[in-house]
């Protein structure tokens, strides 16, 4: 006569911040949750890892975001591990924090199933109380994102597949909560390899028009 099967622990999940823009306003995804444990509870999008379906966590957080959009993200990134016996009302649980960027044109593609509710937030001040320790993950994600943008990485990933330098900078001052002097930010992406020209196409207003740039072939965030 078999054993009876012992519950495994510790539960791995993989949890995402999913992070785009909306008018120049950064925002992060949460979804108020359908399922046991803490139903009816916001969270970020996450999902229990499965071994049958997963190589791997990274495997669970791509199979957690593709639950929630139908758009390939171009950017998904490792932040830290959480752990310990009293996150998760199921039991001593480990969960791998990712962040990953949505272009601002592509919020629609976002569709939320297996979920009551999903809403843009502002990461700061989402408005809701966050279950499990998704409010000190959605803080060390967005102070993960802020601390690249500071060292000079340029958030191509968020915006449309064609943008001007007024786009981008005010990307960057919508992730550093911060505004940004024209003339110093133009002198420091300068020649930067990862920005492209498209010759010939400009956005016309009111004043002169502003030149479309595109991110590099092999841009990385």
């Amino acid at each position: 006569m078999s054993e009876p099967r012992k519950r495994l622990f510790p539960i791995v999940t993989a949890d995402v911040a999913l992070f785009t823009l909306a008018d120049y306003r950064l925002r992060v995804l949460l979804i108020r949750r359908a399922n046991n444990p803490t139903p009816g509870g916001w969270a970020l999008p996450g999902t229990v890892l499965k071994p049958d379906l997963d190589r791997n966590v990274d495997d669970a957080a791509l199979r957690a975001l593709a639950s929630k959009t139908r758009v390939v993200l171009p950017h998904l990134e490792q932040v830290t591990t959480s752990s310990g016996p009293d996150r998760d009302p199921r039991g001593w649980s480990v969960s791998v924090l990712y962040y990953a960027l949505l272009p601002s044109d592509q919020v629609q593609a976002v569709a939320g199933d297996k979920t009551e509710a999903i809403e843009w937030c502002d990461p700061e001040r989402p408005g809701h109380r966050l279950t499990f320790d998704h409010a000190k993950l959605l803080a060390r994600a967005l102070a993960t994102l802020q601390d690249k943008v500071e060292r000079g990485a340029l958030p191509l990933h968020l915006l449309p597949a064609k943008f001007t330098l007024t786009d981008l900078q005010r990307a960057c001052e919508a992730i550093l909560g911060r505004e940004l002097d024209k003339g110093a930010f133009r002198r420091k992406i300068a020649d930067q390899p990862t920005l492209v020209l498209v010759p010939g196409e400009y956005v016309r207003g009111p004043q002169r028009p502003a030149q479309l740039y595109r991110a590099a072939a092999d841009f990385s965030f």
